[in-house]
């Protein structure tokens, strides 16, 4: 498929309508730059996407959605599942990501998960001056980066949707504790060198997915990979960090929302079962963690669900976004 390359980076901050989707629009937050990756010499920034029409946006309370690992914003469904609740929706790609990666840079790449903190920051206040209230969805490592944030702002969210976030290691709570001082003794002189493992989760996840596999959707395989890229030293150090503090409890105030698929499958190999479970994070270690994020948690497993539950298939996604809607009915203000 013809793959469309980020725009340039904008001369000012005001919104322009988005290459990638027709009826959207965005605009760039410039970052400070952090000299954690000595690649090519481009302004660091994230990207803020919402509705183009503001007839579309008319929600008193905003909606926030943070995208995963290897992944960006596009799913139009989504926005239109949330604008049904009465939200006004918005997305950001995050630094390297998406909208916001240029070539030359070390895709995805962060060495701490708490620097995400300046563009969630900067996007909160955009949307804090045109709506009320703020809830935030954050999906895969988006989920884990949204937890964190949200329990280090208090005060902040009126709630917290987390779509199979990435809470914990998948394996042995020792494989863990083994790897976790050796990556940060290889960080320090190879923080963005590869890490010699095989990641054949991308290349089954699209199969599933893409309409190019004969699944249903149809995203940009240069900004969401159907390869696996490369998983760097610094990057699985900060994921290890961030897992331990949830591990030791966020204390998040607002009421969280956790949904996972029911069942987790390991395959090496494609097959049909990579269209109706989750192949890529353990769904038990989710859940387990999840405990440790607030006092107010409702936990929901979604049968039939993939990985991102909102590229599952339809009866699965309205399962979901009911789920969603029942939650947001009871705990969210109106």
């Amino acid at each position: 498929m013809t793959t469309t390359q980020p725009p340039a980076p904008a001369t000012d901050e005001h919104w322009r309508p988005d290459t990638l989707l027709t009826g959207f629009e965005c605009r760039e937050l410039p970052l400070a730059d952090i000299p954690e990756t000595g690649e090519a010499d481009y302004p660091l920034v994230a990207t803020l996407v919402r509705r183009s029409d503001p007839e579309l946006r008319t929600g008193r309370r905003a909606w926030l959605y943070v995208h995963g690992w290897n992944d960006y914003f596009f799913q139009v469904h989504l926005a239109e599942a949330v604008e049904a609740l009465g939200y006004a929706f918005y997305a950001i790609d995050l630094r390297r990501y998406g909208r916001s990666y240029r070539e030359g840079m070390f895709f995805g790449y962060i060495s701490d998960l708490g620097h995400y903190a300046e563009e969630l920051d900067a996007a909160a206040a955009v949307i804090q001056a045109e709506h009320d209230g703020l809830v935030l969805m954050g999906h895969s490592t988006g989920g884990l980066t949204a937890a964190l944030w949200a329990g280090d702002r208090p005060g902040l969210l009126d709630g917290l949707v987390l779509n199979s976030p990435w809470l914990d290691l998948q394996g042995s709570p020792a494989l863990a504790a083994v790897v976790r001082p050796l990556l940060q003794q290889l960080s320090r002189s190879r923080a963005t060198a590869p890490l010699p493992i095989r990641d054949d989760e991308e290349r089954i996840y699209a199969r599933a997915t893409h309409t190019n596999f004969g699944g249903e959707w149809t995203y940009d395989v240069a900004l969401k990979s159907d390869l696996p890229r490369p998983l760097r030293i610094g990057w699985m150090r900060a994921i290890l960090a961030g897992h331990q503090r949830v591990a030791k409890g966020l204390g998040i105030a607002c009421p969280v929302f956790v949904a996972t698929s029911a069942k987790t499958v390991w395959l090496r190999r494609y097959a049909e079962s990579a269209r109706e479970n989750d192949t890529v994070l353990d769904i038990d270690k989710i859940a387990a963690a999840a405990t440790h994020l607030g006092r107010h948690l409702t936990l929901v497993r979604i049968p039939g669900a993939v990985h991102d539950i909102m590229l599952s298939r339809t009866d699965v996604r309205d399962d979901f976004m009911g789920e969603v809607a029942r939650w947001a009915k009871a705990y969210l203000p109106d």
